[in-house]
């Protein structure tokens, strides 16, 4: 196991720094001049000349590259052109607003989705089965961008139940920051009321982003709990007479769940590089929105910091995955 997480690490470097080089040949080929968005339509001609030289844009292409990545292996991620403040401290920021969203969807789609996919495989062909897999279908084929907006009218606009936007109410003094995620940060301060805020908050797009995990879910374990009960291990369990919740639970879910948590890396994966339609939607302040706006400025420092960023976090959630996939079934052997 060493030797495969090392030899995973080694390619690490080398995928981020392709993922550089494509990034910054993108951002550079995208017709505009960032410095006179940033500089804004009254500013003269020496103003801009001087933005241009202060970001290194007046040097040629390779050199802006080497540069950025220089500083890069010494901590430096830049300053934001558009707002001229320190990239990796914005970029963990909303990070973990994103990762906390992610965390809480994921929490859902699992308590939802397992549950959903259990009652499927029991009783096949039945209405509970054809209710699973209407849900299951269901999630992934309405726009989450209009459930989104029906969540929001229903709770918010017509019930009053839940705020539609935002991450805290800013009636209240905002929690101390230890970890950069309201929930535990509200709760390490002993702030109670501020940790039922946050989950109002919180619910309506965790709500949204966990529709994708139940349907995935749901799907996946479904299929693969049909296809254990069929195995001969599973014949000669209950012909010795093992009963039909221990034969569920320790020899079906063990099993079935193998390749659900394959999966899951690969959701939570795509869920940490930031679902950028829910956290418009709900102006929640996450890395997906923070990215997507830099790209409309054509802020590069932003658009080269959070591609890596989200990158590192891609490789290392498949790296993780991959071990506990080896965890789940001892029969996976690291080459």
């Amino acid at each position: 196991m060493l030797r495969y997480i090392l030899n995973r690490l080694v390619w690490i470097p080398l995928v981020l720094i392709m993922l550089s080089l494509i990034t910054f040949v993108i951002s550079r080929l995208v017709p505009g001049d960032p410095v006179k968005l940033a500089a804004g339509p009254q500013a003269r001609p020496e103003q801009i000349q001087r933005l241009t030289e202060e970001f290194g844009l007046d040097r040629s292409l390779p050199e802006q590259y080497l540069r950025y990545m220089g500083g890069l292996l010494q901590g430096d991620w830049g300053y934001s052109i558009s707002n001229r403040r320190e990239v990796l401290p914005d970029l963990l920021t909303f990070f973990m607003a994103t990762l906390e969203l992610s965390i809480v969807a994921t929490i859902i789609g699992l308590l939802v989705g397992i549950p959903l996919a259990i009652v499927a495989a029991r009783w096949r062909d039945l209405w509970p089965d054809h209710f699973s897999r209407f849900v299951a279908i269901g999630a992934v084929s309405v726009p989450i961008f209009w459930i989104a907006i029906i969540l929001q009218l229903v709770f918010g606009q017509i019930l009053h139940w839940l705020p539609v936007s935002g991450r805290f109410d800013p009636r209240q003094s905002y929690p101390p920051t230890f970890t950069g995620m309201l929930l535990i940060d509200t709760l390490l301060a002993g702030n109670v009321q501020g940790f039922f805020t946050a989950l109002r908050y919180i619910f309506l797009p965790a709500i949204c982003q966990s529709l994708l995990v139940i349907a995935l879910v749901t799907r996946q374990l479904r299929g693969d709990l049909l296809d254990m009960l069929r195995r001969d291990f599973i014949m000669v369990a209950r012909a010795n007479g093992i009963t039909e919740r221990l034969i569920w639970t320790r020899y079906l879910m063990k099993n079935a769940l193998i390749a659900t948590v394959s999966m899951l890396g690969f959701l939570i994966g795509f869920e940490l590089g930031g679902n950028v339609l829910i956290e418009f939607v709900f102006d929640w302040p996450g890395i997906g929105q923070y990215a997507t706006k830099a790209a409309l400025l054509l802020d590069f420092q932003v658009i080269m910091g959070a591609t890596l960023f989200i990158g590192v976090v891609v490789v290392l959630v498949n790296l993780v995955t991959d071990l506990v996939y080896r965890i789940v079934d001892p029969r996976i052997r690291f080459t």
